[in-house]
C-alpha cells in the first residue's frame, strides 16, 4: 500500500473520528504534518479560549496564560520535530485504540507500533493491580493514558452498550479531556488523571461497593475520575485569589478549581452530545451529580467530609441500598483516589511525590518573581520534599485511609496503609538532621498541614 493511500485511510479516519468538532481538518498531500497540526490547533485555541483571564487585577502579569509561565521556549527548529511526533503520537493512538475494539492489524508494517500495544494490551489485562505503573503505561501508549485506559474501563463495565454510547462521540470526548490536561504541569496532568480512574476501579472493585454499586454510578465514578482536575492551571486556588484572577471572581473564592473543572466537563459533555439521547432531565441530573463528586475533592472541605464519613462509622448507619449514601461513598472514594499516591509502592509514591513538590516549588517560584507572599510548602528554600510529603501523609493522608479501611476492611485497604507507613518511613530516613528538635519540626509540619486545606495545589 503506498504512502498516500496510507495517510488518505488516516485522514478519513480523523474526519469520522472528530466529526462535528469546531474547525476544519483537512489533509494536505504535500505536507504530512499538516492533517493533526491542523486538528491540534483547533483544540488549542479552544482550550485558550476558555481559559484566557477576561479580568485583571492590579499585578500587570494577570494577562498571561498561567499555563505558559511553566513551559520553556523553544527554539524555531525544534518546533517541525514536536509536530511530527504529535503526528505519530496520534497515528499510534489510533492504531491503540483498535485493539480496545478487538479489531486486527490492517498494515503489518507498524512492528513498532504493534509492539507497543502489545504491551500495553496486557498491562490493561492487570489493570485493577495497585501496583499498576501508570507511568509505564503512558510511555506504551505514548502519552495516550487516559483515553485508553478510560475507554477499556468503559468497555469492561459494559457501560458502553448499557447507556447506548455512541462510540464516536465517546472517543471523542476522552480525546478533548486528554487534551485539555495540561502536560506542561508537573503533577496536574492527564497522567495524574488516568491514575485516579485506575485508583477509582481498584475501589468499585472493593466487594461493599460491587455489589451496590449501580451501572449509573460506575460510569459517573469513572467520569469523575477522568476529568476532576480538567483544565488545572499548575496553581492553587489561594493563588488565584490572591492574583485577582477571573476564575475566582466568577467562583466568589469557594471551590474555584473544583467549579472550574466540572464546569469544563460539562462543557465537552455537551460539545460532543455524548449524553444528547438520553431525556434532558437524565442528562442534566447525570451533570449535576458528577459535579457533586468533583466538587468532594476540594481541600479545603477534608474535614467536613471526613467528620461525616466517621460519623457514619460511628452509627454504623450506611446503606448503600440508599442512593445518597452510594452516592456519598462514591464522593469518599474520588477523595481517597485522588490523593492516593502516598499508598502505592515506593517506586510509585516517590515519583508523584517529586512532582507535586515541583508544581509547589514552581508557584513559589512565580510569587518570588512577582513579590507575592508565598504559599506554604512552595519555597523551595525553606522546604523538602520529604518534609512536605511527612506533613501531607500524617495530617491529610493518613486520616482519610484509617476511615476508608473502617469502611472498607479488604486486603487492599491494608495494603494501602502498609505502604503509607513504609513510604513515610522512607522519606524520615531522607530527612537532614534538623538543628531544632523533634518538638519543632512536629509543630511546623501541623502548621505546614493546617495550611493545606486552604487550597493545596495537591486538591
Amino acid at each position: 500500500m503506498g504512502i498516500a493511500v496510507i495517510w488518505s485511510v488516516i485522514a478519513i479516519l480523523v474526519r469520522w473520528i472528530f466529526s462535528k468538532r469546531r474547525g476544519a481538518i483537512s489533509y494536505d498531500s504535500s505536507d504530512q504534518t499538516a492533517l493533526y497540526i491542523r486538528m491540534l490547533g483547533d483544540v488549542r485555541v479552544r482550550s485558550q479560549v476558555g481559559f484566557e483571564p477576561e479580568r485583571r487585577g492590579s499585578h500587570p502579569y494577570l494577562g498571561v496564560d498561567f499555563r505558559t509561565l511553566h513551559s520553556r521556549a523553544e527554539s524555531a527548529g525544534s518546533i517541525p520535530a514536536r509536530r511530527i511526533r504529535r503526528l505519530f503520537s496520534f497515528q499510534r493512538h489510533l492504531l491503540s485504540s483498535r485493539f480496545l475494539r478487538g479489531a486486527p492489524h490492517l498494515n503489518p508494517l507498524h512492528i513498532l507500533d504493534e509492539d507497543y500495544c502489545g504491551q500495553a494490551k496486557c498491562m490493561l489485562e492487570k489493570v485493577g493491580s495497585w501496583n499498576f505503573d501508570i507511568f509505564l503505561f503512558d510511555r506504551l501508549t505514548n502519552g495516550n493514558s487516559l483515553v485508553t485506559l478510560t475507554l477499556y474501563l468503559l468497555s469492561h463495565y459494559g457501560l458502553i452498550e448499557l447507556f447506548q454510547l455512541d462510540m464516536v462521540k465517546v472517543h471523542r470526548f476522552l480525546v478533548l479531556v486528554q487534551e485539555d490536561y495540561h502536560n506542561h504541569n508537573p503533577y496536574h496532568n492527564a497522567v495524574h488523571a488516568a491514575d485516579v480512574t485506575q485508583a477509582m476501579h481498584c475501589y468499585l472493585k472493593e466487594p461493599k461497593l460491587a455489589k451496590s454499586l449501580t451501572s449509573c454510578d460506575i460510569l459517573l465514578g469513572l467520569l469523575a475520575a477522568a476529568t476532576h482536575d480538567l483544565d488545572h492551571p499548575g496553581v492553587n486556588q489561594p493563588f488565584l485569589i490572591k492574583t485577582n484572577h477571573y476564575l475566582a471572581a466568577l467562583y466568589r473564592n469557594t471551590s474555584v478549581l473544583e467549579n472550574h473543572h466540572w464546569r469544563s466537563a460539562v462543557g465537552l459533555l455537551r460539545e460532543t452530545e455524548l449524553f444528547s439521547h438520553l431525556p434532558a432531565e437524565d442528562s442534566l441530573n447525570m451533570e449535576r451529580q458528577l459535579g457533586s463528586l468533583i466538587l468532594a475533592t476540594d481541600i479545603s472541605r477534608q474535614n467536613e467530609y471526613l467528620s461525616k464519613f466517621r460519623t457514619h462509622l460511628d452509627q454504623e448507619d450506611l446503606c448503600l441500598g440508599n442512593a445518597s449514601h452510594r452516592h456519598f461513598i462514591l464522593q469518599m472514594a474520588l477523595k481517597c483516589a485522588d490523593i492516593c499516591n502516598p499508598c502505592r509502592p515506593w517506586e510509585l509514591s516517590k515519583q508523584w511525590s517529586e512532582k507535586v513538590t515541583e508544581e509547589f516549588f514552581r508557584q513559589g517560584d512565580i510569587e518570588k518573581k512577582h513579590k507575592l507572599e508565598v504559599s506554604p510548602l512552595c519555597d523551595s528554600e525553606t522546604n523538602s520534599i520529604a518534609d512536605v510529603q511527612i506533613g501531607f501523609m500524617t495530617y491529610v493522608v493518613e486520616p482519610l485511609f484509617a476511615e476508608w479501611a473502617r469502611f472498607s476492611d479488604t486486603r487492599l485497604s491494608q495494603t494501602m496503609l502498609g505502604h503509607l507507613c513504609l513510604n513515610k518511613a522512607s522519606w524520615n530516613a531522607m530527612q537532614p538532621e534538623a538543628s531544632g528538635s523533634s518538638e519543632e519540626l512536629e509543630s511546623e509540619q501541623e502548621a505546614s498541614s493546617r495550611a493545606l486545606p486552604q487550597g493545596s495545589p495537591q486538591s
